[in-house]
């Protein structure tokens, strides 16, 4: 018995022992907003690239500095004329099993291209997916593209034929909230598989044995979960009690609470993304206002009346705790196009706004519905709460409806909405990426209706012009352009925080993805 009870207790402890240390390798974390889909082309929204990023993998990739990186693709080069050449990784295999191979590519680039696909845009001067062999493509482009490699770092490659024998083989229509085998279940190359997935509630990933990249990358995050925390306040307090080792979007307002507390840190850094408000100025009539027969926003003086009566310096200091920087235009500092004049704040002028909106025979002001997200950037809600006072000034009686992200975004893509809030990032670091998805008349995101003949044109010039000087002046063109049409109502770059415990080692990234293979738990 003696001998019995000893061997009993050591197993005891044994099995603590192993599970204290596989739990020293397991990454706890949350955030206030879920990945929209699990499908990888569905959405091209940050928050479901970088959790689809922990599973699928792209051609070209970005690390935590933002710099280019061979993933799928060990090396690409430009040939002559229109093409490009990759050559893939060989002894890639998907998670289960599969042989990654050219033909997968050639499949993922005709899924992302389809209609429902979210990154159509990115890849729309792709004309052919030629097989050289098993592990050589070229891709034709419609003319020169001398930002290809750049398009790419967030179109993840799909087995073809795991989607075909789910009847995945075209992407989900996540705007007619379309439920596919690809939603809730995926089979890629990344460095984590799939474990479990219930959306807005838990999401479990293990280490995958067979990555190509392990050992390459300081990461040795064995397990990740992941549960979504609405609730600001109770974020915090998952962190504080040590029930998670990381929040990607603390309160603004709790950071310094965070900093003191003993274990417990805060990254930040200036985000490459814009908030602002868009405005529907291409229907005839807005679907939620009391002018009736014509539409308010295709007056331009009405537009830059609602510019001029936002208080981007009081939002910044008050709503933000001055972690953002006002903005001029709707793409950050980083990106290609930004300067220092185009993105010159829009001064607070309540007396020339009121006298705008008079010229344009609203001096009593008109009613209109803003559609806002409640859980997807930094205090968004809030900023259209402050947002909804100051229209207030200038007779703009704006009703506010704040709801998740996962209801708000399709009243974007479907064109639903007068006046809203969205945010943009910039992967590409180019400003083509902006035009093509919010300026362009054909922009799948151009929900503000904006239409004008010159930024059509630039947007399809740059795609193609190779002469660095001559393509930064087209598009310095365009965006003085946008700035004197005033679409939207740039209100600020933001700037990230990330909480966790000291026994996280995270390198924060400016496009605000988690990159677990760069995580290492102490």
């Amino acid at each position: 018995m003696k001998n019995r009870k000893t061997i009993l207790i050591g197993a005891i402890a044994l099995a603590l022992t192993s599970g204290q240390a596989m739990s020293e390798n397991v990454l706890r974390w949350t955030s206030q907003g879920d990945a929209l889909t699990l499908d990888p082309h569905a959405q091209n929204e940050s928050p479901t690239i970088a959790m689809n990023g922990m599973m699928y993998e792209s051609l070209v990739t970005r690390d935590t500095d933002m710099n280019l990186l061979p993933e799928l693709a060990e090396s690409w080069e430009s040939m002559e004329g229109n093409v490009w050449r990759f050559k893939l990784r060989q002894g890639v295999k998907f998670h289960g099993g599969e042989d990654f191979t050219a033909e997968d590519v050639a499949f993922s680039f005709a899924r992302a291209s389809h209609e429902a696909s979210d990154y159509k845009e990115q890849i729309k001067s792709v004309l052919e997916v030629k097989i050289i062999d098993d592990h050589t493509i070229d891709l034709v482009t419609d003319g020169v593209n001398p930002i290809l490699p750049n398009q790419l770092t967030s179109l993840y490659m799909m087995d073809k034929g795991w989607a075909e024998a789910n009847n995945v083989a075209t992407p989900q229509n996540y705007a007619e909230k379309e439920e596919t085998f690809a939603v809730r279940n995926n089979n890629g190359t990344g460095p984590f598989k799939l474990v479990s997935r219930a959306p807005d509630e838990l999401t479990e990933m293990e280490a995958n044995a067979d990555w190509w990249g392990k050992g390459q990358f300081p990461g040795n995050i064995e397990k990740i979960v992941y549960r979504p925390i609405g609730n600001a306040a109770t974020r915090v307090a998952a962190l504080l009690s040590n029930e998670v080792d990381f929040v990607l979007d603390p309160p603004l307002q709790d950071l310094k609470r965070i900093e003191g507390a003993d274990g417990l840190k805060v990254s930040t850094v200036p985000q490459v993304r814009t908030i602002f408000f868009g405005m529907d100025q291409g229907v005839a009539e807005l679907r939620t206002s009391d002018i009736k027969g014509k539409n308010p926003f295709a007056d331009i003086k009405v537009r830059e009346a609602m510019n001029l009566a936002i208080d981007r310096k009081a939002i910044q200091r008050v709503v933000m705790e001055g972690l953002s920087f006002p903005a001029g235009m709707i793409t950050s500092p980083g990106v290609l196009g930004n300067t220092p004049d185009q993105d010159a704040e829009i001064p607070l002028d309540i007396e020339k706004a009121k006298a705008l909106m008079s010229e344009a025979g609203y001096a009593d002001g008109f009613s209109v519905r803003l559609d806002c997200p409640n859980n997807r950037y930094n205090n968004d809600e809030k900023i259209c709460q402050a947002a909804v006072s100051m229209l207030a000034k200038i007779g703009v009686k704006v009703s506010l409806e704040a709801i998740p992200k996962a209801q708000h975004f399709p009243k974007i893509q479907k064109r639903e909405t007068d006046f809203y809030m969205l945010g943009w990032g910039v992967p590409t670091l180019d400003s083509h990426y902006v035009f093509s998805y919010l300026l362009d008349s054909e922009g799948s995101w151009n929900a503000a209706g904006y239409n004008n003949a010159t930024v059509n044109e630039i947007t399809k010039s740059i795609a193609t012009e190779i002469d660095l000087d001559k393509r930064t002046a087209m598009i310095n063109d365009a965006w003085t352009q946008v700035r004197s049409d005033m679409p939207y109502i740039p209100i600020h770059h933001q700037v990230i925080a990330w909480g966790m415990t000291d026994k996280v080692d995270a390198p924060i990234a400016s496009d605000d993805a988690l990159r677990p293979r760069y995580i290492v738990m102490k």
